[in-house]
């Protein structure tokens, strides 16, 4: 039985959304995954189709979702679906959503420069099999400063400052821009990388993302294997 993605576009055109789903459409499908695409959240309100899925990729930024929006891919990703996304498409997709930046594992709060800053990123752990071989290496574009959470597993990351301003005045600090955490049973992967398609142009950039879709992919069949399911995480306490 083939894979099954859905990727998700929209939000601010800024960020070439439906480019970006295009490559990363390309890379699946590449690798023999069955890839559906779409330009609605509305897409995330099946909850038991998401559960069919091995993967949901979003690729929206800027925007507000529904309570029900959310809570669809939570409980899909809770039992095993894997999520992962880039860049402003994944971690500034929705600044009002607690509960959408507890599961990806940060949110973006400044990019000092703008576009077109020269940086460069640090592979961080070069024995895992995700950045395995994958030299640093430089680009020029957006460089993110995150609000992470202490639980990923941080992959790349790159140095900042590179541009004065306010936050200048501390000590250089060494900001995730690939991680990895889990969300119960599912696979979370988010790369920082991204504000424009044309970046993925770069090799290292695109096997990063690659290899990032890919993990959080595979992670469904282990959820199935083990019969798992989100109700292994289940509580009815407040949670946000």
């Amino acid at each position: 039985m083939s894979k099954k993605a859905l990727i998700v576009w929209g939000g601010w055109h800024g960020h070439e959304p439906e480019q970006v789903a295009g490559v990363f459409a390309g890379l699946l499908r590449d690798g023999g995954v069955d890839v559906e695409v779409s330009d609605t959240l509305d897409a995330f309100l099946d909850v038991e189709k998401l559960k069919g899925l091995d993967l949901i990729v979003p690729v929206w930024t800027m925007s507000t979702i529904t309570k029900e929006q959310c809570n669809a891919v939570v409980e899909a990703v809770g039992g095993g679906v894997g999520l992962a996304g880039c860049h402003g498409g994944m971690c500034d997709a929705f600044r009002e959503s607690v509960q959408w930046q507890f599961m990806t594992g940060g949110n973006w709060v400044s990019h000092p420069g703008g576009d077109g800053v020269e940086y460069t990123v640090d592979i961080a752990s070069s024995s895992n099999p995700l950045v395995d071989g994958i030299p640093a290496f430089s680009v020029k574009s957006e460089q993110y400063y995150m609000h992470v959470d202490p639980a990923v597993e941080v992959l790349a990351t790159t140095r900042f400052p590179t541009v004065r301003w306010f936050h200048s005045s501390n000590p250089p600090v060494d900001m995730p821009v690939v991680w990895t955490k889990r969300w119960g049973h599912g696979r979370v992967y988010y790369n920082s990388l991204g504000h424009h398609a044309d970046i993925f142009d770069i090799p290292e950039a695109l096997e990063l993302m690659r290899r990032g879709l890919f993990w959080a992919l595979e992670g469904r069949q282990v959820a199935r294997d083990a019969s798992a399911t989100a109700d292994d995480f289940r509580n009815e306490k407040k949670m946000f």
